[in-house]
Formats: structure tokens, C-alpha cells, sequence
């Protein structure tokens, strides 16, 4: 093989693998956190004052997947209160095992979700809750098998 068909021969791979390079990024998928997220950085102070509330409360809110479902309890100072709120199961990896939820606990502070309704994987679970004009906040890891 003569210097001209090596020449040929290195352009050709060099080339091959641009274009594949090339194919490889336009085929990736670029998830952002959430879709209006310069809107949700905007109140992002909301989240800090209720995270602080949140943990001044004597308990913190727990989560456990039992066999039939995943149980959240709210601090014990959420007792028989009216609240109001959302549960948000954010899976980092996959934006379509994200699902959102109203919160609507019972007089014991809990609510229970269905294992349908949530796909297996690892979520951070984002509580934000409303008790009496204060808003309340924490995140906890869960893995659903």
C-alpha cells in the first residue's frame, strides 16, 4: 500500500467518525429538570423558607413502600390540620416516570399511593405542603422495586 492509499485511507476513517460523532449527538436526549425552570428559579426562595420550616418541625416526613403502596406521613404537627399541597416523584433519568400528585392526607397525617401509579426507579420526592398560610418543603430519596 503506497503513501497516496494510506492518505485516502486516514481521511476516509477520519471522516467516517465525524459523521458518526455527528449522528450520535443530534440522536441524544437532552432532558431538563422542568421545562419553565427559569420560572421555578424565580421563586426558588419559597423553597428555602420551607425547607427552614420544615425543619424546625419536632418529625420529619417519612416515606416507606409497604405492599400496598407508598406510604408519606407528614410531621406529627400536621395532625388533624387542613392542608393543602403537592407530592412530586421526580425520576432524574427518565422524565416519563415523572408523576405528580394534589396531597390530601387523612386526620393521621398520611396518604397512601398506589404502586400503579408509580413505575420502579429511584425518585427524589419533592413535598411542598400549605398549613395554615405557611408553606412547607422537603425532598426525600426513595427506590421503588
Amino acid at each position: 500500500m503506497n503513501w497516496g492509499n494510506k492518505l485516502l485511507l486516514a481521511f476516509l476513517v477520519f471522516g467516517g467518525g465525524m459523521i458518526y460523532l455527528v449522528v450520535r449527538s443530534v440522536k441524544t436526549n437532552y432532558e431538563l429538570v422542568e421545562k419553565d425552570y427559569y420560572k421555578s428559579e424565580i421563586a426558588y426562595q419559597q423553597v428555602i423558607d420551607g425547607t427552614n420550616r420544615a425543619n424546625q418541625l419536632n418529625s420529619s416526613v417519612r416515606l416507606e413502600q409497604t405492599a400496598t403502596g407508598i406510604l408519606l406521613s407528614l410531621p406529627d404537627e400536621m395532625r388533624n390540620e387542613v392542608i393543602s399541597g403537592n407530592v412530586w416523584f421526580y425520576c432524574s433519568y427518565d422524565a416519563k416516570k415523572d408523576r405528580k400528585f394534589s396531597l390530601g392526607p387523612d386526620k393521621e397525617g398520611k396518604q397512601l399511593f398506589s404502586p400503579v401509579d408509580i413505575p420502579a426507579g429511584n425518585y427524589t420526592v419533592k413535598i411542598s405542603w400549605n398549613k395554615g398560610g405557611k408553606n412547607y418543603f422537603t425532598e426525600k430519596m426513595l427506590t421503588i422495586v
